[in-house]
């Protein structure tokens, strides 16, 4: 398979957020920094669980903090 294909929108909901810190998401939704570096550069698509607490913390349905890339249908 390769390449991660849950893609999100993280780094610029935070930016939108008042400029809201990696640490600062990362202890809202229980997590460590890294976690939200791994998860805004694409290296690690998060569990079902926190993806929901992460679009929680933004105040923002699923959809609107990830997204799918198939490209098997182009």
């Amino acid at each position: 398979m390769g390449k991660n294909l849950v893609g999100n929108y993280i780094r610029k909901l935070r930016f939108n957020s008042d400029e809201m810190t990696q640490q600062q998401l990362a202890d809202k939704v229980g997590v460590t920094r890294q976690t939200i570096v791994a998860l805004e550069k694409g290296n690690y698509s998060p569990s079902l669980e926190l993806a929901f607490r992460i679009a929680r913390a933004f105040g923002l349905p699923l959809e609107e903090v990830f997204f799918y890339e198939d490209n098997s249908m182009q």
